[in-house]
């Protein structure tokens, strides 16, 4: 690979690009090194390029030679700078500014470089410190650092590279998601992956470490697992994968730790057999269409119902002419139009254009699969544009036999206008309803396949519904029939949605409609006057936390992988371009007038009637009778901590609250938060928070110091 002009790493859809061109990112990282046993980009790179990465990752900042070594060896830099996120930087303001300052001296000396990919703005902010800080405080702030760099270099991919033990934490305006990742086999791997692709919502999802420490296991089972991780990243559609690490040389604040071994190659520079294993298989891989095989290759027809659509047709019809797959046609049923359509849809000689009086959506969707030919039946909008990949990833997802319908996200591209950019970020879109990461319980009808076997057994589409709620009705027929409905999150579709709030609210004024009819058919998914989802409703923005949200943390805050017990529907922000208080304003409206014109359209056409009801309170995150919150801090060595002091405290008495409490432990009338900080490597910071009734602070305290005394730890 080589760069040709400025072609700056760009995301495209639920993938990354690199100029025109759609890449998956093999990247690796490379360092920090022992201070005094540093590697030469001049000698590395060379041979990092030549065992096939496209990209590399930095953590301390990237010199100008370092970026332009990278350049000539055709790799893409993901530069990290630290600064101190771990520790309380909203408490301690100086530490964010100087973060801050950082990342953007960084930014105004290497920000144009083309061989700059991609910024990440922090690292494994740990799980303690952000239950600590409070999740969507910690969340806020690195939106607010996100949108600090991005004034600067407003063309860089920006992110902040998070793990499990936080998954909630998704910053809700980077380009991409990031995540770090060790699972130590395959079909873990195979689970969790497809779960990252739902945290991430619309965005493309990158893993930004994996690896396999060698003094702990064997240098073959290191090589098996990093072959295995790259195959299933390749095959759960993810953007790409790093390696961590190119060296057995990494450092912690400039000092070797000679405890781990995770690097492609040893202390010497000699290879670890992981890298013969890499240079078969990485110069092979492009994309993932290019580097998987399909175990079946069904003949697929596109369907697409229009109904005077001849404005948007074309565009769709431009991106069905390039779809990548070998065994498919393209239909266009004309349902009754007056407008272009015909001439638009026989401008394209491929194009097989059907023409009907007009009866409505579903029965157009009827018309359309009596007159194909494939074993599966696409069908999409005439204002959505499928991705060139969307074939391919239907048909992996009918390789089990049960699965009768398949679907991916529906994605709006750029806002054309003010009223596009509300309208996209507004409640009511089409949405995926998830019961399981790769199962479904709903797939709208812009982005929706259906096996002809499973169709016919139903007896296709219902007629009634003239306009909308037909893809809601298949969907619970299948289900009820005994088939599977599939998830595929690659296999997206380009869905411009209404261009104006007055079209947005007659859509939704439809959708009433449509549920009215949905009632009657199946009365038993309705509750409280509306729809009754037994899964998860995902809107196209990532799964993060905000105030309401009831997050799993495990005892004491100790869980491995903690995310979300109950969320609200994940919203798309506002685009970038049109985020003023005007559209936020505008926005607002629409989220109040969506549910009541939706609710009033379905009680007139005979559904259930509206009813309301108070919100349900807030999960009991406070406890006891509490009503002061004191803080104090403890000081101890690299191996006394939090644990040490929990510890103490329940040898005490003192009892653990619940997994998805914000605080560690109780004792009448007392609760407790703790969280570590390091502080060089030589100290570590306990931190803890103690609520009390405001008489009884004296008496928590001294207990506290006496617990922190036991094992050695002094006020701070």
């Amino acid at each position: 690979m080589s760069f040709s002009g400025p072609a700056r790493l760009r995301v495209d859809g639920r993938f990354l690009a690199l100029g025109d061109k759609r890449l998956f990112l093999k990247c690796v990282t490379f360092g920090p090194f022992p201070s005094d046993a540093e590697l030469d980009p001049a000698i590395e790179f060379p041979r990092i390029a030549a065992c096939g990465f496209n990209a590399i990752r930095v953590y301390t900042g990237a010199t100008q030679a370092l970026l332009d070594c990278a350049q000539e060896n055709g790799l893409v830099v993901l530069v990290g700078i630290p600064w101190e996120w771990g520790r309380d930087f909203l408490a301690e303001p100086r530490l964010r500014a100087e973060g801050e300052l950082r990342l953007l001296n960084f930014l105004r000396a290497h920000g144009p470089h083309p061989a700059l990919g991609a910024l990440i703005v922090a690292n494994e902010i740990p799980s303690g410190l952000v239950r600590w800080m409070g999740p969507s405080r910690v969340r806020n702030a690195l939106e607010e650092i996100i949108d600090l760099c991005r004034e600067e270099a407003a063309d860089l991919p920006i992110c902040y590279a998070n793990y499990p033990s936080t998954e909630y934490l998704e910053p809700r305006n980077a380009d991409f998601s990031a995540f770090n990742v060790y699972l130590e086999d395959r079909e873990s791997q195979a689970r969790y992956l497809p779960r990252l692709q739902n945290i991430a919502g619309d965005r493309p999802i990158l893993i930004t470490e994996f690896g396999l420490d060698t003094i702990r296991n064997h240098e073959d089972a290191q090589a098996a697992l990093l072959k295995g991780h790259l195959e299933e990243s390749l095959a759960a559609g993810l953007a790409g994968t790093t390696f961590f690490a190119w060296s057995d040389r990494w450092a912690s604040r400039g000092i070797q730790m000679a405890e781990w071994a995770f690097g492609l190659t040893r202390y010497d520079r000699s290879e670890k057999p992981v890298m013969e294993a890499l240079r078969e298989s990485l110069p092979t891989i492009s994309t993932a269409p290019a580097s998987l095989t399909l175990n079946t290759v069904p003949r697929i027809s596109v369907v697409i119902c229009t109904h005077n659509g001849a404005a948007n047709l074309e565009a769709c019809l431009n991106a069905c002419s390039i779809l990548e797959y070998p065994d498919f046609e393209v239909l266009v049923v004309d349902d009754g139009s007056t407008d272009q359509t015909p001439e638009v849809a026989t401008h394209f000689p491929e194009v097989r254009y059907l023409k009907q009086q007009h009866g409505g959506l579903s029965s157009a969707r009827n018309f359309g699969a009596a007159q194909a030919s494939g074993d599966l039946i696409a069908y999409t909008d005439d204002d959505c544009q499928p991705d060139v990949d969307w074939l391919f990833w239907i048909a992996r997802s009918f390789d089990h036999p049960r699965v009768g319908a398949a679907g991916g996200p529906n994605l709006p591209p750029s806002p054309e206008g003010l009223q596009e950019a509300i309208v996209a970020s507004a409640t009511g879109a089409p949405s995926h309803v998830l019961s399981e990461d790769l199962r479904a319980e709903h797939l709208p009808g812009c982005n929706l396949v259906v096996r002809r076997e499973a169709l016919d057994s139903i007896g296709g589409f219902q007629p009634q519904f003239v306009t909308a709620g037909d893809d809601v009705d298949l969907c619970w027929r299948l289900l009820d029939q005994g088939w599977e409905l599939a998830f595929a999150p690659a296999a997206f579709v380009w869905h411009r949605r209404r261009t104006s709030i007055a079209r947005y609210l007659r859509q939704q004024g439809g959708y009433g409609r449509a549920e009215a009819l949905l009632s009657e058919a199946h009365p038993g998914r309705f509750r409280d006057g509306g729809i009754h989802w037994k899964g998860s409703v995902y809107s196209g923005g990532p799964v993060s936390a905000d105030t309401r949200s009831v997050i799993y943390f495990g005892s004491m805050g100790q869980a491995g992988y903690q995310g979300l017990a109950h969320h609200a529907v994940p919203r798309r922000l506002l685009h970038r371009h049109f985020n003023s208080p005007t559209s936020r304003g505008l926005l607002r409206l629409c989220d109040l007038l969506q549910p009541i014109v939706r609710a009033f359209a379905r009680w007139r056409h005979g559904g259930p009637a509206p009813r309301f009801y108070r919100s349900p309170a807030p999960h009991p995150l406070q406890g006891g009778n509490a009503t002061s919150t004191s803080e104090i801090a403890f000081l101890g060595s690299s191996e006394t901590g939090r644990q040490q002091l929990l510890q103490s405290l329940r040898l005490n008495g003192w009892a653990p609250c619940g997994d998805t409490e914000t605080w560690d432990l109780r004792a009448s009338p007392f609760l407790l938060l703790t969280a570590d900080e390091q502080h060089g490597r030589e100290h570590t910071l306990v931190r803890a928070r103690l609520k009390h009734p405001p008489v009884q602070r004296r008496k928590g305290i001294a207990l506290l110091e006496e617990a922190a005394r036991q094992v050695g730890l002094e006020r701070y």
